[in-house]
């Protein structure tokens, strides 16, 4: 991998990986209180539905997911790495190939809401 794409792939990585530290615990925590029945005035299906509609929700659903998304694909590819799976040309294209599919998805669905 060139020096140009190994930087791209490492800052996605690192943005993924704090998007998501702290994220994911947030939403983890709303969707356990939700699943208890408690469900507060702002996560109703209409408060959560024009934050989705909206282009700022839009925009930070978008990021949430997507840079979670080049994470996810960059520790897989290291774990593969690990296990003693030596392809590493094969497996960084297939999950970054699956991060891209994910990435574009996102956008294409969040732009239909």
């Amino acid at each position: 991998m060139a020096i140009a794409k190994k930087a791209f792939v490492w800052g996605l990585f690192a943005a993924g990986g704090t998007v998501t530290a702290f994220v994911f615990p947030v939403l983890i925590a709303l969707f356990l209180i939700v699943a208890l029945g408690i469900v507060p005035e702002g996560l109703r299906f209409e408060n959560i539905y024009a934050f989705a509609t909206n282009w700022v929700g839009k925009t930070a659903l978008f990021i949430v997911i997507s840079l979670s998304l080049w994470h996810a694909a960059h520790r897989l590819r290291v774990v593969f790495h690990d296990f003693g799976v030596r392809m590493d040309n094969a497996v960084a294209n297939a999950v970054y190939l699956v991060a891209l599919i994910g990435t574009v998805l996102t956008a294409f669905y969040l732009y239909k809401i």
